[in-house]
């Protein structure tokens, strides 16, 4: 059996999707590769900036993203697809340049430190949004249902490779050529939106619109459009559930490694091993799990997932707080979220116009998720000082597992639906 045969049979593709299957795999690889190298860089910062300036660094991001996204609005308005993503990977090329220029030079190690953490954070969630909003405008619902398992997968390699590389070559080299090896990275990704946009994406999705034309309407359509669609709103409910209980996570996750770990050094490789950990289980489910799982018992119990496994999850912090325990829950919530919640997501977007895919989903998956962020960032910590336990707050959370679980559910008979009149 060749390589190509072997891929046909592991994706479900059909002979014409192989290539744009290949190059959407190559994409994300990039993608997350570049992301992972510099991410444990960014949690050891959380630390050494104080856990009590966590809320002010979310708050921050959240604030540059309402700022950033009205311009991402507005370009998307005047350029065609394939410029808009051009010009989005080129400019974060840029920045990381400039970033290399300012560590490498000692430059105001500790505003370059606390802007890195913003930066990283927007950078992190607007490439990878525009990634999917990429896909599901090459791919049908049908080809996202087979395909978006084994595209993801790609991001999770790369994911796998990138914090490898962030435990061994900082000291061989330092951090700031970091910097440099996910802006070669980034280049790869454009080298595939190249290939995939020109090359191969006709194959795919022939009856869209023509890709060349750009999104019109106005800079704030992405709010517009999410405010008006109950569709939208729901994502966002589904979106903001996901966040909450994350970011209560992340932060009992970043307090007890500071409790507990002294060394800066050792907390970045343990943060590395997370990484590897979570990444690696990532990808075997991806590879072997996502698609029969979606294709055999359909987009809501994919969507189910998460929300379940939460919930069990804070049920356990809630009667034991062990930093082994800790980790182990964030390990199987993220291989849940990666390697399922994710493409599920993903595959809500198939049915949606092409101007919701690029501008309404921009808006959902970096404003409205890190205002999450920030407003539970905030709530957590302004609870906390009035003295609620952190086994307190877990069960408290419960409610909002099994409201995320609803959402879920009708998110999953929205999508059905839509399809359907999509086909008549």
């Amino acid at each position: 059996m060749t390589m190509r045969e072997r891929l046909i049979a592991l994706a479900k593709a059909e002979p014409h999707e192989v290539l744009p299957l290949i190059w959407a795999f190559a994409y994300f690889f990039c993608l997350l590769c570049g992301y992972y190298v510099l991410r444990p860089v960014r949690d050891e910062m959380v630390i050494q900036g104080g856990l009590r300036n966590l809320p002010w660094m979310m708050t921050g991001t959240f604030v540059t993203l309402l700022t950033v996204t009205p311009l991402f609005g507005l370009l998307s308005a005047r350029l065609s697809r394939y410029r808009l993503l051009m010009t989005v990977y080129t400019f974060f090329a840029a920045n990381l340049a400039v970033f290399y220029v300012l560590m490498a030079a000692h430059i105001a190690p500790d505003w370059v430190a606390r802007v890195f953490f913003v930066w990283l954070s927007v950078f992190n969630l607007f490439v990878v949004s525009v990634f999917w909003s990429f896909m599901a405008d090459l791919f049908t619902p049908e080809q996202g249902a087979r395909l978006f398992g084994v595209i993801a997968a790609g991001g999770s390699t790369g994911a796998l490779v990138g914090p490898a590389l962030a435990g061994s070559l900082p000291a061989l080299m330092g951090i700031p050529p970091l910097m440099l090896l996910s802006d070669l990275l980034l280049l790869g990704c454009l080298a595939c939106i190249h290939r995939l946009d020109r090359g191969t994406a006709g194959r795919t999705r022939a009856h869209h619109a023509p890709p060349e034309q750009p999104l019109r309407g106005s800079i704030w359509a992405g709010i517009r459009l999410t405010v008006s669609s109950p569709y939208l709103l729901a994502i966002c409910g589904y979106l903001l559930c996901l966040t909450a209980t994350a970011t209560f996570l992340y932060m009992e996750q970043t307090r007890t490694v500071a409790e507990t770990i002294s060394a800066s050094t050792e907390r970045t490789q343990l943060f590395a091993r997370i990484d590897l950990l979570v990444n690696g289980l990532t990808l075997v489910v991806q590879l072997f799990g996502t698609n029969r799982l979606i294709a055999r018992f359909g987009l809501a119990t994919a969507l189910l997932v998460l929300p379940v496994v939460s919930l069990v999850g804070f049920a356990a912090l809630g009667m034991d707080q062990a930093l082994s325990l800790i980790i182990a829950v964030t390990v199987v919530r993220r291989v849940g979220e990666y390697a399922v919640s994710k493409p599920a997501r993903e595959i809500l977007f198939t049915v949606v116009p092409r101007e919701e895919k690029y501008k309404a989903k921009n808006f959902i998956d970096t404003a409205v998720s890190r205002g999450g962020d920030a407003s539970t960032g905030w709530l957590v910590s302004g609870i906390k000082a009035l003295g609620a336990s952190t086994a307190l707050i877990a069960w408290a959370l419960a409610p909002v597992m099994i409201l995320w679980a609803w959402l879920g559910w009708w998110l999953a008979k929205g999508e059905r639906e839509r399809r359907v009149r999509g086909e008549e």
